[in-house]
């Protein structure tokens, strides 16, 4: 497999805040806007912020699989929120913080540790966060 891979998205504005968010290989569009906290901002349509902690946990999802699957542990159900702060630092506004609540149920609660080291080890190996000037903290929960 190749090091390198590269990944397209193109955007349209459609009218006022919004725009539309596709990709040549993927069929589904997805309408973005500004968020509501900003002036003219819409409530209820993808923001930029919500894509970035959607590709913070979506990332940290697959990098789990992975992860989980080579070291052979046995789950039951995954799930994963990621809160982001938004912030103004030095007049500019920034992501400061990304906090990432993964959620696992274990087949057998005896791997607990085990599945918090698979976890931290997802953390520090999600190209999406090792990406980004974001810090980045784990919360994780084992049941």
């Amino acid at each position: 497999m190749s090091q390198e891979h590269l990944y397209q998205v193109n955007l349209k504005w459609k009218e006022g805040r919004t725009g539309e968010v596709s990709s040549p290989v993927l069929s589904q569009v997805i309408e973005c806007a500004t968020p509501p906290e900003f002036p003219n901002g819409i409530a209820d349509i993808w923001s930029p912020e919500h894509f970035y902690a959607a590709a913070i946990s979506s990332c940290f999802m697959t990098t789990f699989l992975a992860i989980a699957e080579n070291s052979k542990i046995l789950f039951e159900h995954f799930e994963c929120k990621t809160n982001i702060k938004l912030e103004l630092v030095d007049n500019k506004y920034r992501i400061t913080q990304a906090e990432i609540f993964p959620k696992v149920k274990l087949a057998d609660l005896e791997k607990k540790d085990r599945m918090l080291r698979i976890l931290e080890k997802t953390k520090e190996h999600c190209l999406v966060t090792n990406s980004m000037r974001t810090e980045i903290i784990l919360t994780p929960e084992v049941i």
